[in-house]
C-alpha cells in the first residue's frame, strides 16, 4: 500500500493526526516524568541472574544496534504506511503502559549498574548529562526492539529484529541497568501492545 492510497483512508488519517499529537505530548512529558521517578524511594530486587553476570559497559554496541534498527524502521515506514501506523500506535501504547508500570512498581536500580550512555535518546530524558536509573519495569530498550520484530513484514527484517531483541535484552542485563523481570515484562507487554495496535489501526 502506497502513502497516497493510505492517506485517502479516513481512519488512517485520523489515527496519524491524533497519534502524532499524542506522541508529541508524551515525548514532551518524559523529562518531567523521569525526573520525578528518580526522587522516589524504591525496592532493590535480589536477582540471581545478575549475580552471575559481572557488570560490563556495553553502551557502544547497544546503541549501534538500537540506532541501526531505528534507521531500518524509518526506511520501512517510508516504504509501507501500514508499518508506520502500527508502530506509531504501538509506541504510544508502549510509552503509556511503561509510565503506568513504572509508577506502580517503584524499584531501585540493580547493584553494579553501569550508566547506559546515549547522547541521542538522553535528550528525551532531560538532557545529555542526565542518566535515569529508575525507569525499570519494564525495559523500554528491549520492548522497542520486540515491537520492531512484531511490526516488520519481511522475513529478513524480522530475523534482524529478533536477534537485535536478544542482543539488547542481554546487554541491558550485562550492564545491570535492568532486572531480569524487566526484560521478561518487555516481552509480555510488547506482544499485547502490538496486538492492541493491530486492532485499533485495522492493519
Amino acid at each position: 500500500m502506497a502513502w497516497k492510497e493510505a492517506w485517502t483512508d479516513k481512519r488512517f488519517r485520523l489515527i496519524t493526526i491524533i497519534g502524532s499529537v499524542l506522541l508529541f505530548v508524551i515525548l514532551a512529558s518524559f523529562p518531567f516524568f523521569f525526573t520525578y521517578i528518580e526522587t522516589r524511594p524504591g525496592t532493590q530486587l535480589h536477582d540471581r541472574l545478575l549475580l552471575l553476570l559481572p557488570p560490563r559497559d556495553v553502551s557502544v554496541p547497544t546503541f549501534v544496534i538500537i540506532w541501526s534498527m531505528t534507521a531500518l524502521l524509518w526506511i520501512r515506514c517510508v516504504q509501507d504506511p501500514s508499518v508506520f501506523i502500527v508502530f506509531l500506535c504501538s509506541f504510544i501504547l508502549l510509552s503509556v503502559t511503561r509510565m503506568i508500570t513504572i509508577m506502580l512498581v517503584p524499584l531501585d536500580p540493580p547493584q553494579g549498574l553501569i550508566p547506559l550512555k546515549d547522547p541521542l535518546s538522553s535528550i528525551f530524558y532531560g538532557g545529555m548529562d542526565v542518566f535515569i536509573q529508575k525507569d525499570l519495569f519494564y525495559s523500554g530498550h528491549t520492548s522497542i526492539q520486540l515491537l520492531m520484530f512484531f511490526t516488520f513484514k519481511k522475513k529478513s527484517d524480522k530475523f534482524l529484529a529478533f536477534f537485535s531483541s536478544l542482543a539488547i535484552a542481554s546487554f541491558v542485563l550485562l550492564q545491570h541497568v535492568h532486572y531480569t523481570i524487566d526484560v521478561l515484562g518487555a516481552l509480555l507487554f510488547s506482544f499485547f501492545v502490538h496486538r492492541a495496535s493491530k486492532k485499533i489501526t485495522g492493519y
